[in-house]
């Protein structure tokens, strides 16, 4: 009886260690290694660590990100023909950032504007079965959006 409660009472346990760390979801999650980090979308609101989001108004928009149609044109190139990610492809660390694309924007945060044609602070080629042009986009500018200057910059 006595292993029955302490079984009983470790499972809740399991279960928050779990979902603190997201790991209920399957499949893997869209993710750039920059240097000795990673960021990684958040698959639960309360990991990510900061937000984006995207408007559909250029004026509006503190970041531009143009869709090209070559890799050779692009700054950020996502391609994935593989059936299977690597395991340590995008590791999970302490060091890792964790973001969310957010459905409103706030006034510290980066608001993208994704556009086929145009000026763009980043120009991205995605073919992937895994990451969307929102999901590389995200990921991009989260990746650059440290130095504040160049957010500064973006919003004038």
């Amino acid at each position: 009886m006595l292993r029955f409660k302490i079984l009983a009472s470790t499972i809740p346990l399991v279960l928050a260690a779990f979902l603190a760390r997201g790991d209920l979801v399957a499949g893997t999650h869209p993710c750039i290694s920059t240097g000795e980090t990673s960021v990684q979308i958040a698959t639960m609101p309360w990991q990510a660590q900061s937000h984006v989001s995207f408007t559909s108004d250029p004026l509006q928009a503190t970041v531009r990100v143009q869709i090209v149609d070559s890799a050779d044109t692009a700054d950020f190139v996502v391609l994935d023909d593989v059936d299977a990610a690597e395991p340590d492809a995008c590791p999970v660390t302490a060091a890792t950032r964790f973001i969310r694309i957010a459905d409103t924007s706030a006034s510290s945060e980066p608001v993208i504007y994704l556009s086929e044609e145009g000026d763009a602070d980043y120009r991205i080629f995605v073919k992937s079965r895994s990451f969307t042009a929102r999901d590389a986009a995200a990921l991009i500018v989260s990746a650059h959006s440290r130095s504040p200057a160049r957010m500064a910059a973006a919003s004038l």
